[in-house]
């Protein structure tokens, strides 16, 4: 499955942003709701909260994407992003609030850097590993040359 790479993009914008305020409130129970959006998202990103945002409300506006790229790199990438957030809710709801703002910063310079610079870490991470063990996949196919 291919995705358009905007989508993803998107869902980082809003994840800054929640992570953000998560961040500026002290919010373990914002960090676990948007640890609840990475869970689900990271099972199929097509349905992921922001993914049908995008879907419904940006694409429709938008001419249709040059590119694609494959679903399993953001998923890994999600999964990435559950572990970061999971950790720091439970550092705020632990009294913890250490592990929450370090493990909940960390989640929010990855979705700014996503959001901000089209730079996904989880995503390269996962084709990295895939190098490595030599097995790479594409990080991005032209529209029409799949």
């Amino acid at each position: 499955m291919l995705l358009d790479p905007r989508g993803p993009r998107f869902a980082a914008a809003l994840t800054t942003l929640v992570l953000a305020v998560a961040l500026i409130t002290g919010s373990g129970l914002l960090v676990l709701a948007q640890a609840a959006v990475f869970a689900v998202t990271a099972v199929n990103p097509r349905f992921g909260p922001y993914g049908l945002l995008y879907r419904a409300l940006v694409a429709p506006r938008l001419r249709p994407p040059a590119e694609l790229e494959p679903v399993a790199p953001v998923r890994f990438a999600q999964l990435v992003g559950l572990a970061f957030a999971a950790t720091g809710a439970t550092g705020f709801l632990a009294g913890v609030p250490v592990l929450g703002l370090a493990a909940t910063g960390a989640a929010l310079a990855a979705a700014f850097l996503n959001a901000a610079f089209d730079l996904c870490l989880g995503c390269e991470g996962y084709l990295a590993f895939r190098r490595l063990t030599g097995r790479p996949v594409v990080a991005r196919v032209p529209v029409g040359g799949r």
